[in-house]
C-alpha cells in the first residue's frame, strides 16, 4: 500500500456574513501525476476553479450527480520543464459536503502544516495562494449557481458509502474521513433567506434574457478554462465579479423604443379587434345555426326511422294492396264484356218496346186520319155509297177501340170523370207480347245476376272494395292522395254500377230513384269519413261521386232519353223528371262547371221533345158543320189530337228549371202552342169547351215567368194567345157566356196581360176588386 502523505488544513477565517448558522465548506482538489502514484497534492481551496466551473453546469444543465473537470497545466521547477496533471473535482458532494474540512480545528491544521510544509513551499513560489476574502466571495458564488441549477448530485458508484458518510456527517460534523474513503451525497438543505433572495434573482435573470446568460456563462467559462491551461498566474486575483457585473450593466444597457400611443391609434386597434370578434361572432354563429339545423334534421330522422321501424308491416301491406287491385281490375277486365252484353240485352229489349208502341201510335194515327179522309170523300161525292174499308185498316181500328173502352171502363171503375180523349199514353201491349218481354226480360236479370257469381265478395261488393281503399287511406294518407285514388275509383267502381242499374228503367214510375241505391250510399260513407279524415280544399275524394254520375249514371239516362223515352206520355216524363233533377241539381258536378255528359244530357231532351212535336202532332181541321156534331167521328178525333198535343204542351213545360227558359219558350210557346193549338182553337166552336182549353193552356205555364209584380204585358210568345182570349171574350159578351168572360180575364191576369184585361173590364162594365180577390 503507498504511503499516503499527511493532509494538512488551513483554518478558514469566519466571516460575519455567515453567522446565520450555515457553514460553506471547502473544495479540495485531489492532485494525481500522470503515472498514478500518489503526489503531493496542494492544500488549500482553489476558488478561480469553482466558480469557472459553475457557468458551464448550467448551462449544459447536466443531472444532478457528480460533475468533474479536468485541467492539465505545465510549470518549470529550477528551470526544467516537469509536466503534472492536476485533477480538479467539481463534484457538489465536495462543493456542500466537505466545506467543514477547512474549518476544522488549529490543532489539526497545525498538524497537517508540519507535514506538507516542503510541499508548500514548493508550489509557494509559482501559485499565489489567495486570501480569505477573495475564498469568501467565490463560495458565495458557487452557492449561488448552485441555488440556480437546482439539482442533487448522485453518486452511482458507491450509494451506500455516501449514505452511510452523510449519516455519519449528520450525526458529528466534526468527524470528516479522508476524500478518498468517502463520498457523500447530499440531500437539499432548508434555504434561508438569502438563498430564497437569490433564487428569485436569478430566476427574474433567466426570464429575461436567459439566451444571453447562458452565452456569457459559455464565454466565462471558457476564458477559465484557456486561463487555467496557459497557467497565467497572474490572473488569479482577477475579481470574478467583473463579469457578473458587465453582464447586467450589458442587460439592461439595451434600450428598446416603442412606438408613439394616441387615441386614435388605441381607437382604431379597439375597432380592428372588435371587427374581428364580431367576423369570428358571425361565423360561430353561423356554425351554431348549422349545428341547430343538424339537430333538427337528426331528429326528423330519428322520427321517421322510428316511424318506419314496422317496414315490414308496411311492405306487407303495400304489396297486398298491390295484389288486390291487380286482381280487381283483371277480374273487372274479364267481366266487362259479360257486362256489356247484359247492357245490350236489355236497351234492345226496352227499345224494341218503346219502338213498338210509337209505331204502333203512328200507324193507328195514320189510319185513323186516311179513314176519315176517305169517309169525308165519300161523303162529298155520294151520300147513298158505302164505304170499302181496308182489312187491316178494319182491324187496326178494331184494336184501338177496344183498347180506349178498356181504359174508359178503367177510370169508371176509379171514379176518373174528368179524364179527356186523347190524354193517355196508349201504351198497353197484347197479353202474348207483354209475355214475351217479361221472359225477354227474365232471362236477362238471371244472366245479370249470375255475372259475379263465381267471384269473391272483395271483388264484387263495392263496399268491400271502398272499405280496402278507405284502410289504406287511414294507414298511409300520403301515399294513398300521391296515388290519385280518388280519380280511379270511379273508374273501378263503373263497371260494378252497371250492373246494378241494368234493371233500372227511370222511364218507369216507383222505379228506385239514385239515392236509394245500395252504392250511392256506399260512396257517400266513403266521402263522409275523407272528410272526417282530412281538411283538405282540394280532397278528390269530394268528387268521386260527382265523377261516378258523370261518367256512369248521366249516359244511361241519356240513352234512355234519346232512344227509349215518350215525350208524349206523362208518366215516363214526370218519372225522368224526378230522377233528373236528383242528378243535376243535387248531385251535380262542382258549381260553375261545365261537363259535357251533362251537356248532352239536355241536348237529347231537346231533340226528342223537337222529334216528338214534329212526328207526333197532328190537329186536323175539319169543316164546322161537320164537327159541331160532338158525338161524330171527325169530331172525337180532332178532340183526341187537340188534347194529344195539349199533353206534350205540358210536358214540355215540366222541364222548368232544367232546360233554359228560351228552349221551353221556343218548343213549348213557338212551336207548340202557336203553331198547332192556336190554330185548333181558333177553328173550334166557341164556347165552354175553347175556355176550358185555354184554361188548361194557362195551367201549364211556368208561374216563375210571371213573378214580376212591376210586369204589366206578358211575355212576347203570348201575343198570340192573348188576342185569342180577348176575341173570345167580345164574342162571349154578346152572347150568353158572361160566366166565360170572366174567366177570360182571370187568365189574362195569370199571364200578367194587365193592360188587356183592365180594358177588357172597363168595355163589359165589371167588377174589377172582386176579380182581383179572385185572382
Amino acid at each position: 500500500m503507498a504511503h499516503r502523505p499527511q493532509r494538512t488544513f488551513r483554518r478558514r477565517k469566519v466571516d460575519s456574513s455567515d453567522s446565520d448558522g450555515d457553514q460553506d465548506p471547502s473544495a479540495e482538489p485531489e492532485a494525481q501525476t500522470e503515472q498514478g502514484s500518489p503526489g503531493s497534492p496542494e492544500e488549500g481551496p482553489l476558488p478561480g476553479v469553482r466558480s469557472e466551473v459553475a457557468g458551464p453546469q448550467r448551462r449544459a444543465r447536466v443531472p444532478r450527480g457528480r460533475g468533474r473537470v479536468w485541467a492539465s497545466s505545465r510549470r518549470t521547477d529550477g528551470g526544467s520543464g516537469v509536466p503534472e496533471s492536476r485533477r480538479v473535482d467539481l463534484s457538489t458532494d465536495e462543493e456542500d459536503g466537505t466545506h467543514h474540512s477547512s474549518e476544522s480545528k488549529d490543532d489539526q491544521s497545525s498538524s497537517s502544516d508540519s507535514s506538507s510544509s516542503l510541499e508548500e513551499r514548493k508550489f509557494s513560489s509559482v501559485v499565489k495562494i489567495p486570501d480569505a476574502a477573495f475564498i469568501q466571495t467565490a463560495r458565495r458564488k458557487r452557492e449561488l449557481a448552485r441555488v440556480q441549477d437546482d439539482y442533487i448530485p448522485l453518486d452511482l458508484k458507491h450509494p451506500s458509502t455516501s449514505s452511510a458518510m452523510k449519516r455519519s456527517s449528520d450525526e458529528d460534523p466534526e468527524s470528516e474521513p479522508d476524500d478518498h474513503d468517502k463520498r457523500i451525497l447530499f440531500t437539499p438543505k432548508p434555504q434561508t433567506l438569502r438563498q430564497r433572495i437569490a433564487e428569485e434573482i436569478a430566476s427574474r435573470n433567466e426570464e429575461t434574457s436567459e439566451k444571453s446568460q447562458e452565452d456569457e456563462n459559455q464565454d466565462i467559462w471558457e476564458q477559465q478554462q484557456m486561463t487555467k491551461a496557459v497557467k497565467i498566474t497572474e490572473g488569479r486575483d482577477i475579481d470574478l465579479s467583473y463579469s457578473s457585473d458587465s453582464l447586467t450593466v450589458k442587460k439592461f444597457a439595451i434600450s428598446i423604443s416603442f412606438p408613439p400611443v394616441n387615441l386614435e391609434i388605441i381607437k382604431k386597434q379597439l375597432h380592428t379587434r372588435l371587427t374581428l370578434l364580431q367576423n369570428t361572432h358571425r361565423s360561430h354563429q353561423r356554425e351554431y345555426e348549422r349545428y341547430v339545423e343538424d339537430i333538427k334534421s337528426s331528429k326528423s330522422t330519428i322520427q321517421n326511422l322510428e316511424s318506419s321501424s314496422n317496414q315490414a308491416l308496411n311492405y306487407k301491406f303495400y304489396k297486398s294492396m298491390k295484389i288486390y287491385v291487380e286482381n280487381l281490375i283483371d277480374c273487372l277486365n274479364e267481366k266487362i264484356i259479360h257486362i256489356q252484353e247484359i247492357e245490350s240485352s236489355m236497351h234492345a229489349l226496352l227499345l224494341k218496346q218503346a219502338m213498338t208502341l210509337m209505331k204502333r201510335r203512328q200507324d193507328e194515327l195514320k189510319h185513323e186520319s186516311t179513314y176519315l179522309q176517305q169517309l169525308s170523300r165519300k161523303a162529298e161525292t155520294s151520300t147513298n155509297g158505302s164505304l170499302t174499308v181496308d182489312e187491316n185498316t178494319q182491324r187496326i181500328l178494331e184494336e184501338v177501340e177496344s183498347r180506349r173502352s178498356k181504359r174508359r171502363q178503367a177510370r169508371t171503375f176509379t171514379g176518373n170523370c174528368n179524364h179527356q180523349e186523347g190524354t193517355s199514353s196508349d201504351d198497353e201491349l197484347p197479353s202474348t207480347e207483354m209475355t214475351d218481354f217479361q221472359k225477354n226480360q227474365g232471362d236477362i236479370l238471371q244472366d245479370h245476376e249470375q255475372v259475379f257469381e263465381d267471384v269473391d265478395d272483395d271483388f264484387c261488393k263495392i263496399q268491400n272494395i271502398l272499405l280496402k281503399f278507405q284502410e289504406w287511406r287511414e294507414k298511409f294518407p300520403d301515399s294513398y292522395y300521391d296515388a290519385f285514388i280518388g280519380l280511379c275509383i270511379p273508374k273501378l267502381l263503373n263497371p260494378l254500377i252497371r250492373v246494378q242499374l241494368i234493371d233500372w228503367n227511370p222511364l218507369k214510375l216507383g222505379s228506385t230513384g239514385v239515392k236509394q241505391m245500395s252504392w250511392f250510399t256506399s260512396i257517400e260513407e266513403f266521402i263522409d269519413s275523407s272528410v272526417e279524415d282530412t281538411k283538405k280544399d282540394n280532397n278528390p275524394d269530394k268528387k268521386i261521386l260527382s265523377t261516378v254520375i258523370n261518367k256512369t249514371i248521366i249516359p244511361r239516362l241519356t240513352d234512355f232519353i234519346e232512344f227509349i223515352w215518350d215525350p208524349l206520355s206523362t208518366s215516363q216524363t214526370t218519372s225522368l223528371i224526378t230522377h233528373c233533377r236528383v242528378i243535376l241539381e243535387e248531385h251535380s258536378t262542382w258549381k260553375n262547371e261545365v261537363s259535357k255528359s251533362k251537356q248532352d244530357l239536355l241536348k237529347s231532351i231537346v231533340s226528342s221533345m223537337k222529334k216528338a212535336i214534329e212526328d207526333d202532332v197532328f190537329i186536323p181541321l175539319y169543316p164546322k158543320s161537320t164537327i159541331e156534331d160532338k158525338t161524330s167521328a171527325y169530331s172525337k178525333f180532332q178532340e183526341r189530337q187537340f188534347w194529344s198535343a195539349l199533353k206534350l204542351f205540358c210536358n214540355i213545360l215540366l222541364w222548368n228549371g232544367l232546360l233554359p227558359d228560351d228552349t221551353l219558350k221556343e218548343l213549348g210557346l213557338g212551336k207548340l202552342l202557336n203553331r198547332y193549338l192556336i190554330i185548333a182553337l181558333l177553328h173550334a166552336i166557341p164556347g165552354p169547351d175553347v175556355v176550358k182549353k185555354c184554361s188548361q193552356i194557362a195551367a201549364c205555364l211556368p208561374e216563375k215567368w210571371f213573378e214580376n209584380p212591376a210586369m204589366r204585358t206578358s211575355i212576347p210568345q203570348m201575343e198570340h194567345f192573348i188576342q185569342f182570349l180577348l176575341q173570345s171574350a167580345h164574342n162571349f159578351s154578346r152572347s150568353e157566356f158572361s160566366n166565360e168572360v170572366k174567366e177570360i180575364i182571370l187568365i189574362l191576369m195569370k199571364i200578367k196581360a194587365l193592360n188587356q184585361a183592365e180594358s177588357l173590364i172597363e168595355e163589359d162594365h165589371l167588377d174589377l176588386k172582386s176579380l182581383i180577390k179572385e185572382v
